[in-house]
């Protein structure tokens, strides 16, 4: 593959059928080569959004350089959680679905064309989630995680934030939230050894609406004994001003 021109970042749109979740998935590689970072994008969002917000925009030299290959993934919220025909039980059931598509059709596309072994996980707001749940659940294919004006609990429920499964709750559930399931991560020898290794950046605003869980998982990492990053910012800090400048403390 050709290298780019030092001031140019590499651009390439993908599209392809995707039999997990039996439908079309884009998605957007920026760069040539270096670190690769899966990000997520917010709640239902694009995979253009984060392009069109000038967030990548902010990585543009380490990306032009070779340092960063950003893939700008698509979102399946409105087929999972915002799915509003589906029943709750229904709705987790697709976004396991999103899961595999991640970890059997994303991971095996970038590793065809990088092989960097440190692959990192990342995303604001509802991305913050998909991207901390799935380095959790999965620590052994990725070295850094970032979570931006996330929450790690769907079933929570906040005044504009609703219980995004109205009340249901069973063990697959559980097994999808962060601040549920790594309270007992000392349970699990082997997958608290893997996380312990793992780099990890949780980044919020003082006047986000999910701050008490943002402060509720920088406890239990505390409490399980695994070195992280917990950042507050001034305000609300949940918009892709502040995004610019998060990814590039944390991602670099």
């Amino acid at each position: 593959m050709p290298v780019p021109a030092s001031n140019t970042v590499q651009r390439e749109y993908q599209k392809w059928y995707s039999p997990h979740l039996q439908r079309d998935m884009e998605l957007l590689v920026f760069g040539h080569a270096g670190k690769p970072v899966l990000f997520f994008p917010t709640r239902t969002a694009r995979f253009y959004d984060y392009e069109d917000w000038k967030v990548i925009d902010a990585l543009a030299p380490e990306i032009a350089e070779g340092q960063l290959q950003v893939i700008c993934l698509d979102s399946a919220d409105k087929d999972s959680f915002y799915n509003k025909a589906l029943h709750p039980s229904e709705r987790m059931k697709r976004h396991v679905l999103f899961e595999k598509y991640i970890l059997r059709e994303v991971i095996p596309f970038v590793r065809q064309r990088n092989q960097h072994p440190y692959l990192i996980s990342a995303g604001c707001s509802l991305g913050a989630y998909h991207a901390v749940n799935v380095a959790f659940r999965h620590p052994q294919l990725f070295k850094k995680v970032v979570g931006m004006s996330g929450r790690y609990d769907v079933t929570i429920s906040l005044p504009y934030f609703e219980d995004l499964l109205e009340g249901y709750y069973d063990e697959l559930v559980y097994w999808h939230q962060p601040t549920r399931y790594l309270k007992g991560l000392h349970k699990n020898e082997q997958m608290h050894r893997i996380i312990k290794k793992m780099e990890i950046i949780i980044a919020v605003g003082e006047e986000d609406a999910f701050l008490e869980n943002n402060k509720l998982l920088d406890t239990i990492l505390t409490e399980q004994g695994i070195e992280h990053v917990f950042q507050l910012w001034k305000g609300e800090a949940h918009k892709a001003q502040y995004w610019s400048k998060m990814v590039r403390m944390y991602f670099l």
